[in-house]
């Protein structure tokens, strides 16, 4: 019964909302720092060519009669080339002043000659990449610096970065993908040992109380253990009230023998009508109480055993012959009629002590309600199962009730006047139930009650 459970939220759901929220954080990292990586390893290309460009520059600068010469190589701007078609910026200056190029594209004098030095600025509203180096010529008089700066617009490389970026964000989204419906079978496969566990506890029987021997994984272990306790106390303080039952009832039928045999005895002297009704009641009271306590008996008995089934292979003919044999004295008294409708063997392997016990009590149920002169029939088939049918000519169960009777100290409406406990059916269908089978109440169509075990 979960009606009275709080409900918190779903552990799955849980669970797979957390590895997918750090799958989603660990894809956004992920295209962040792979964008910004191949972002610099971009630039850095730029950069070389940049750099090959201002060198090419430079090595063409030469110093004659006093005056700075620079034979302008082609090459050193073609390579630059890209297919955005790049704007391509130059300036070079010497000692400061502008010899040749784009004047305001603000050189700045390397660090050291020979070393290139990359800016990124604003120029003509674009922003460029530019790379500056220097060197110095000595000349006769004094020595010269000519410093040259190259400049390349970069929508090239924002092309290619956004290429990047679409590539990765289909990675990422990929991977983002993958990892939840791995965060889905994951958290599936780990919440499966809870319903493995769930579906263990809910298949078991009302007397399964042995503990749970199945490996789980660690994290359950303590879950299981505290189950297992659990079971271990029911199942002691089951047995507890089982052993109790048992000895009150014990205890109360003996006294009760000799009460009825002394009232019986008081019957036969006393000659009073109203005394003999008096003690007709007495009787009948003592009677009551007696199956009562005989039924409880076998309940605990049944109860008990049903647990600890002792099975060997059993032969029904043979023992419902044996059952009718020692009943056919009750039922002559009762003007009724026990005939066993059995040609063959039918063997099932269970426990002898409790079917015997379980059609004691059917047999027992029939001769109580069948009518004088009629018969009780035992019915035993073996196609298409085993089953065994006690069927009489009374007026059959009421249809309303049905569902009803096998339960604990349930009597039918019409059992007025009938000794009975209302256990004798709980007896059977515990039993049926221990030997894997089922009980089934009909009547039948002739008239009369059937009660049917099918093993």
């Amino acid at each position: 019964m979960t009606d009275n459970v709080v409900v918190l939220g779903s552990l799955r759901n849980r669970l797979a909302m957390s590895l997918t929220g750090g799958a989603a954080v660990l894809a956004i990292v992920l295209f962040f720092a792979v964008r910004g990586y191949a972002s610099q390893i971009a630039q850095e290309g730029q950069d070389n060519i940049l750099n090959a460009s201002v060198s090419s520059i430079l090595d063409a600068a030469v110093l004659r009669e006093g005056a700075v010469e620079l034979d302008f190589p082609y090459a050193s701007l073609s390579m630059l080339s890209t297919s955005a078609d790049d704007r391509i910026f130059y300036a070079i200056y010497e000692d400061g002043a502008l010899l040749s190029g784009y004047d305001g594209l603000g050189a700045v004098p390397p660090v050291l000659s020979g070393k290139s030095v990359f800016t990124s600025i604003q120029y003509d509203n674009v922003t460029v990449r530019v790379a500056t180096a220097s060197r110095t010529l000595i000349g006769a008089d004094r020595p010269r610096r000519v410093s040259v700066s190259v400049a390349q617009t970069q929508d090239a490389l924002a092309e290619t970065l956004n290429r990047i970026s679409r590539n990765v964000a289909v990675f990422g989204a990929g991977f983002f993908a993958l990892t939840t419906a791995l965060a889905f079978w994951a958290t599936s496969t780990t919440i499966g040992q809870l319903s493995r566990l769930t579906t263990s506890v809910t298949r078991r029987g009302p007397q399964d109380l042995s503990p749970f021997l199945k490996p789980v994984p660690t994290e359950m272990v303590p879950l299981v253990g505290s189950l297992n306790t659990l079971m271990s106390r029911l199942d002691q303080s089951l047995k507890q009230s089982e052993e109790f039952i048992a000895e009150a009832a014990h205890r109360v039928r003996t006294p009760l023998a000799t009460v009825r045999s002394y009232a019986e005895t008081t019957f036969q002297r006393v000659q009073k009508q109203e005394n003999r009704d008096a003690l007709r009641s007495m009787m009948r009271a003592i009677d009551e109480s007696s199956r009562a306590a005989g039924q409880l008996l076998d309940h605990a008995m049944v109860t008990f055993r049903a647990e600890n089934l002792i099975r060997e292979d059993v032969d029904l003919d043979g023992l419902l012959r044996d059952l009718v044999q020692r009943l056919k004295p009750v039922a002559e008294m009762r003007d009724v009629e026990l005939h066993l409708d059995s040609t063959a063997p039918a063997l099932i392997h269970g426990d002898s002590v409790l079917l015997q016990n379980a059609f004691r009590n059917l047999i027992d149920n029939a001769l109580k309600y069948a009518p004088m002169e009629t018969t009780i029939t035992i019915r035993v088939q073996t196609t298409p199962c085993i089953s065994v049918e006690v069927f009489d000519q009374g007026q059959g169960f009421l249809p309303d009730e049905m569902d009803k009777l096998a339960g604990r100290f349930v009597r039918g409406s019409d059992s007025e006047g009938h000794i009975g406990s209302g256990l004798g059916l709980t007896i059977a269908q515990d039993v049926a139930l221990a030997h894997d089978g089922t009980m089934v109440l009909s009547n039948r169509s002739e008239g009369g009650a059937c009660v049917t075990l099918q093993f």
